[in-house]
Parts: structure tokens; C-alpha cells; sequence
């Protein structure tokens, strides 16, 4: 025999293998695309676009479901998302690995985003926040007063764009009440255009000097 006739009888069943890898790969794509449909797949979501928010941890604790065989273990990640404009979320998730837990809570603060009046770097006015056994009060600051705050309520405030305010918990230190009452405050804000243009005046007006 010779060495050209050997050396087709050697790759006669590698390129056979090739090819009938090749065939399964496709027919797996296949069926991948039919069960997509069948089922209704969603497109992915879009992620944000990178920097345009910045994101804190605020706290990530174990939690334990208690089933017929024993417990379950899962962490709960509580995240703040802003983008030091005025635009600032909060977001709860949960699921077996921190990382992931985390992912899931960045992305239900991006979804729900509020829009924080800022006049001045501060507050427009007085306002309290309350949820549960937390209540917080805000007050406006002159220029190089910094953000008077501290734990949870600091970060949302930092990652809204606030520069300038005073604020008191009067009760409770629970990150989660104190997160709910902060943004409970923030979204009852209303600057001096939103309340002009209730009343039906102009905004100098009302503003005071």
C-alpha cells in the first residue's frame, strides 16, 4: 500500500467525524430556535449603558425558607442607583450567590427611578418621610453645609445629586424602613415651577429671595 492511499484512509474518518458533528450542531440550533417559539422567548433587555448610573450597596443579608427537608438558604442584596442628576432608584433582590442577588437588585432600581427637584444643590423645601417604624426629616441648606445624613439616607441622597441638606431620623435605623421613607420624602418634593404652574402663576412669585 502506498503512502497517499494511507493517508486518504486516514482522514476518511476524520473528516466523516467533522462532518456528522457538524450535522448534531445544527439540529440542536434547530431545535433550540422551535422550543424559543413555542414558548414566546423575550428578547434580552437592553443593559444600561455603562456610566451613565453609579450604584451602592446598602445592605446583603442571608435569608433562610423553611421547606419539609430543612431550611434554604439565599441572600437579599438592597441596592441604590443614581446618576448625580436628579434621577435615583432603590431595588430589592434576592437569589442563592451575592453576585447574583445584586444583579437582580441593580436592575429593579433602574426600573423604578424617580426624579428628585433639586434648586440650588439642596432640597426646594421642608418635608418628612415616614414608612413603618422609619421617619426621617429633610430641611434645605445654604451652599457648603455638604449632605448632613448618614447610612442608607446619605447614599441616596449622594447618588441623586444633593449637596446641600439637614436631615434627622427621628425613629428606627432599619435599612429598608429607612430607604422606603427617604424616597417617600423625595417623590412628595415639588418644586417652585410644579407649584406655580398648579396655582396658576408665575414662578418668581412664589419664589423667595
Amino acid at each position: 500500500m502506498t503512502e497517499d492511499k494511507k493517508t486518504e484512509e486516514t482522514k476518511a474518518p476524520k473528516e466523516a467525524a467533522a462532518a456528522g458533528a457538524e450535522v448534531k450542531a445544527d439540529a440542536k440550533e434547530d431545535k433550540k430556535g422551535g422550543r424559543g417559539k413555542k414558548q414566546g422567548a423575550r428578547p434580552p433587555r437592553k443593559p444600561a449603558p455603562v456610566g451613565e448610573f453609579e450604584e451602592t450597596v446598602v445592605a446583603v443579608n442571608r435569608v433562610a425558607k423553611v421547606v419539609k427537608g430543612g431550611r434554604r438558604f439565599s441572600f437579599s442584596a438592597l441596592m441604590i442607583v443614581g446618576d448625580r442628576k436628579g434621577r435615583v432608584g432603590y431595588g430589592l433582590g434576592k437569589a442563592k450567590e451575592v453576585p447574583e442577588a445584586i444583579r437582580k437588585a441593580t436592575q429593579a432600581a433602574q426600573k423604578n427611578m424617580i426624579k428628585v427637584p433639586i434648586e440650588k444643590g439642596t432640597i426646594p423645601h421642608i418635608i418628612t418621610g415616614k414608612f413603618d417604624a422609619g421617619m426621617i426629616i429633610f430641611k434645605p441648606a445654604s451652599d457648603g453645609t455638604g449632605v448632613k445624613a448618614a447610612g442608607a439616607c446619605r447614599s441616596i441622597l449622594e447618588l441623586a445629586g444633593v449637596k446641600n441638606v439637614l436631615t434627622k431620623s427621628v425613629r428606627g435605623n432599619n435599612p429598608h424602613n429607612i430607604v422606603k421613607a427617604t424616597f417617600r420624602a423625595l417623590s412628595q418634593l415639588r418644586s417652585v415651577e410644579q407649584v406655580a404652574k398648579a396655582r396658576g402663576k408665575e414662578a418668581h412669585g412664589l419664589r423667595l429671595k
